[in-house]
């Protein structure tokens, strides 16, 4: 019969170690380090100051081949007492008209989406929030995102009404503005906190459904 309890008893650590395991695979997942925010953040083209978001410049196209002129036919050699009349010489064939650059398309801004913990219903910051946090303010202030500004958008799921998610949404985005502000010395100036609610959803949803996935700050690099 000890037997048996102890089985139980080792059966229930496991599972619950498993459990544990896959939180924290979970958490590892949705929480990234600082130099993958870092990647994820980085520019892939030059920034364009006029729209204040990254636009990649393609490099303008070769100018076509200047076309050779077509050489005249040169008469033909007449036997004697034989009279050639004269060739009519060959008109060189029509230049095409220049090719014109196709327009450059305004590249989609890099951006990351992180899972930050509030407090049911509330704009205060949960532990696990700070922790991811730190990582997103290790990574704004890296040597390689220090020189541009970001949106921080804060988004949620369904439940309640669109005003309420909204305003939620605000006072989170410009909590996470303040955290980042105050803790990692960043301007004001260089982010931008706008509360999206419930637009934007990352897992579509029908009305009043709980989706963690959609409760989430989006970063997103807006340029110099």
């Amino acid at each position: 019969m000890s037997g048996e309890c102890t089985m139980a008893k080792l059966s229930v650590a496991l599972a619950a170690a498993a459990l544990v395991g896959l939180t924290a695979a979970a958490q590892a997942q949705t929480n990234p380090t600082a130099n993958q925010i870092i990647k994820a953040l980085q520019p892939t083209g030059t920034i364009s100051g006029t729209t204040r978001g990254i636009r990649p410049v393609g490099a303008p196209p070769p100018a076509p081949a200047p076309i050779a002129a077509v050489p005249a036919a040169l008469p033909a050699t007449a036997a004697p007492g034989v009279s050639v009349a004269p060739q009519p010489a060959s008109t060189p064939a029509p230049a095409p008209a220049p090719t014109q650059p196709a327009p450059t398309q305004a590249a989609k801004p890099p951006s990351v989406n992180l899972s930050v913990e509030f407090a049911n219903g509330s704009a205060a910051l949960t532990p696990a929030a700070r922790r991811t946090l730190d990582q997103l303010g290790k990574a704004l202030t890296s040597a390689e995102l220090s020189n541009y500004r970001f949106r921080i958008a804060g988004h949620t799921d369904t439940v309640g009404t669109h005003a309420f998610n909204r305003t939620l949404s605000q006072r989170r985005a410009d909590t996470v503005a303040r955290y980042l502000e105050s803790k990692f010395s960043i301007p004001a100036a260089r982010l931008e906190a706008i509360g999206r609610g419930e637009q934007g959803l990352l897992v579509p949803t029908p009305p009043q459904t709980p989706e963690p996935r959609n409760r989430r700050v989006q970063i997103t690099n807006l340029g110099t």
